[in-house]
Parts: structure tokens; C-alpha cells; sequence
């Protein structure tokens, strides 16, 4: 900490959080986490656990007129035996929605995770500080965008001038669910993730529950949703369980009936969209499981390959074709008698096209530039004129 300002530390709280179920005090720091302790109770493996605790789409955000804004945290650095290394995650201030400033923080923990044998281990490391300055001088609304794919506990926020909680921006509140996809994968900044893309465009509070490796129809995110207070609610159903080869379509109908089921006992007249799969090759006529390939570490990328066998699917094993048609199918019967219920083929988001311009960097999720264009896309289909999250005064 520099010895130039005159700080004033205010407490990591709901109060200056946005975009989180909940804060949890630990021996590290507060760390924000994306399902509240029930739904956490009940999650059943470490990727799972994983990915809820990192802060996609969670923001600090407050009203002041400080010029320089310290962050103490501590980040959790991921190692992948045998991948390249990760690029450390970014922090994005905003004054006044407007991007002013980014930083990382460059150590923290380290968990390594083996791939192979899913095992892994934790090395704890040290509290790295974040400074912003040369702000303008002036009464000013300020976020902090968190790491959309970094556990970040968040140990002390100081600024040179008091802060206080953000005024009711007047926003709708957009609830989302997804996969890795949604969670931001392959983004190279949080609010470069196309849900965060997507609700900037659309004039939406976003609340972004996407996991990755976990889009598994859980019964706890259907409860946390339920429980969740939001205008607009949308899930997007299908990669995670193809590439986790978790159930035939047996199974599938009727679980994602009792996903909706539950959302609506909270929400029984919000816009409700259910998007299916965008489109990936490897998976779009062959299931699951999919395994990582190692074959392109020489050229500084991970791909992944399907390990099912398009034949399977005749038994019921579930591919992304599979998916969508079945999803358009709940959605036609479920829509005759809940006309707040929508649905959004993932192909219109990112189709075959699309895939020969801007292909998958590793099989599996889109780039930058992807993420960008699904968030035009789905902000056009969902908020716009015709769309069902459209200004109720349109």
C-alpha cells in the first residue's frame, strides 16, 4: 500500500456486491460464491465446486468520488499437468459502465489438477494487491469486474475517498444458466463473456450461473434459481451433458421437464428461454464422453476430441442433434399452456457458418470473437423488438 493517499478501507459485503448468491467469510478472505450454501451442500464433485466459486459476471460496484481504488485478494492460480500454462485472470474497472482500467494479480494459490487420474492438490500463496488510479475526480459509479474463471477471495478494498452502495440502476434482472460456454471459456476478459456481452447490450442486470463441465440439470441450481429474485430467466441446456455422457434421452425429457418445473415455482410468469446447444462439431452426431487431447501442446493449445461413437445414439446416448430437437419439442408442448415459456435454437446463435469463420480455438469453446457474436445475436433474438425479453413498454 502506498503512502500517497489518504484510505479509507470499507468491508467486503452484499452491500457492494452484485452478481453473487452469496458471500462466504474464510480464512482468506471473502469469497463470493455463485449458489447459495444449500444448493453447495449437495454438489456432488470438485469440478462443480469449482466452478460456482468462480466470479463470473460478479462485480463489485459502488458510488464515490475516490481517484485511486486498492483491492487485496487472493487469486487461485490453476495448473493442468501436461496443457499450456493459463493466463492469469483480469480485473476490469468500470466508471460509469465505461472500461477505465484492467490488472491481475500474477500469484496466489495454485491448484493443480491431473486430468488423467482427476486428482488434485493446492499450494496456498500470497495476497496480491490491485491498484487503479487516476480516476476522474468526480461523484462516479465504479465497478470491479471479478476473474469470470478465477477463484478470488477477496481480502480488502480501500479507495481514497468514502464509497457507498450504487443507486438502484433500474434494470431488469436477467438470471441465466449454462455450461462453460455461458461461464466464459476462452473469453479474455469478464465482461468479454457473452452472457455479460449480451446484457450490456440489452440494458439487463446480469446474475450468471454458467458452470463449467456442470450445465447437468442439477435439482440444487433449479432450487437456487427458483429461489433467486429476476425478471428474465434463461437456460441454456445440452453441451455438459453430451460431454459427460451423463444420461440417455430416456432420461433426459423428463429432466429437464422438472428443471422448468422448479424454476416456475419461484417464477410462474417471468420470460423463460430455453436455448439449445450452439454448434460443435465433435459433438453435433457423436456422444460423449469427450477427453482432452494433448497432441496440440507443441502448438500452445489443448483440444478436445468425442470419445462416443455416432451408433450409440439409436440406443438413446445423447448427441447436440438429439438434444435440440427435443428440446424444441418440450417447449411446443410446455408453451400451450405457459405462454411466458420461449425457445431459442443455439444455431442461430453460432451455426455451421459460423464454425467455418470463427471454429472453435479447442474443439469445444468459442474465442473472443465468438463470444461477441453470440452475444449480437442472442441480444437481437431476446431483447430486442420481437424478442421475449423486450422492454414491456415496447
Amino acid at each position: 500500500m502506498t503512502s500517497r493517499h489518504d484510505w479509507t478501507t470499507t468491508p467486503i459485503s452484499t452491500d457492494i456486491l452484485r452478481g453473487a448468491l452469496d458471500l462466504e467469510r474464510t480464512g482468506r478472505g471473502m469469497l463470493p460464491h455463485r449458489l447459495p450454501a444449500r444448493a453447495r451442500r449437495q454438489i456432488p464433485d470438485g469440478q462443480m465446486a469449482m466452478a460456482e466459486s468462480q466470479p463470473s459476471g460478479v462485480r463489485l460496484a459502488f458510488r464515490t468520488r475516490a481517484t485511486a481504488v486498492e483491492l487485496d485478494v487472493v487469486a487461485t492460480k490453476r495448473v493442468y499437468p501436461g496443457a499450456p500454462p493459463r493466463p492469469d485472470g483480469v480485473y476490469e474497472l468500470l466508471v460509469d459502465g465505461r472500461p477505465a482500467a484492467r490488472a491481475s494479480a500474477p500469484d496466489g494459490d495454485t491448484l493443480t489438477i491431473d486430468l488423467a487420474s482427476m486428482t488434485s492438490r493446492t499450494r496456498p500463496g500470497p495476497v496480491e494487491t490491485l491498484r487503479f488510479t487516476g480516476l476522474p475526480d468526480n461523484e462516479k459509479d465504479v465497478e470491479i469486474w471479478l476473474p469470470h474463471d478465477e477463484t478470488t477471495h477477496l481480502v480488502a478494498l480501500r479507495t481514497d475517498a468514502p464509497l457507498r452502495s450504487p443507486r438502484p440502476s433500474g434494470r431488469p434482472v436477467w438470471l441465466h444458466h449454462g455450461s462453460s460456454i455461458s461461464q466464459g471459456s476462452n473469453a479474455t476478459a469478464p465482461t468479454g463473456t457473452w452472457p455479460a456481452l449480451a446484457a450490456s447490450l440489452g440494458g439487463a442486470e446480469l446474475i450468471n450461473l454458467g458452470f463449467s463441465g456442470s450445465a447437468l440439470l442439477d435439482p440444487f441450481t433449479a432450487r437456487a434459481m427458483r429461489d433467486t429474485p429476476a425478471d428474465l430467466i434463461s437456460v441454456k441446456i445440452g453441451i455438459n451433458l453430451v460431454n459427460a455422457d451423463l444420461m440417455r434421452l430416456r432420461a433426459f425429457g423428463p429432466a429437464v421437464h422438472g428443471f422448468l418445473d422448479t424454476i416456475r415455482e419461484g417464477h410462474p410468469t417471468a420470460p423463460l428461454l430455453v436455448v439449445s446447444p450452439v454448434c460443435c462439431p465433435i459433438h453435433e452426431t457423436t456422444p460423449g464422453p469427450c477427453a482432452p487431447d494433448y497432441s496440440a501442446t507443441g502448438e500452445g493449445r489443448l483440444r478436445f476430441v468425442a470419445m462416443g461413437d455416432p451408433a450409440e445414439s439409436a440406443a438413446g446416448k445423447l448427441t447436440l442433434t438429439v438434444i435440440r430437437d427435443e428440446l424444441a419439442r418440450i417447449v411446443a408442448d410446455r408453451a400451450a399452456t405457459d405462454p411466458h415459456l420461449h425457445y431459442l435454437d443455439g444455431l442461430d446463435l453460432y451455426g455451421e457458418s459460423d464454425h467455418a469463420e470463427l471454429p472453435l480455438p479447442d474443439d469445444l469453446h468459442p474465442g473472443p470473437a465468438a463470444h461477441r457474436r453470440i452475444a449480437d445475436r442472442f441480444a437481437h433474438r431476446a431483447f430486442g423488438h420481437d424478442g421475449p425479453f423486450r422492454p414491456k413498454n415496447r
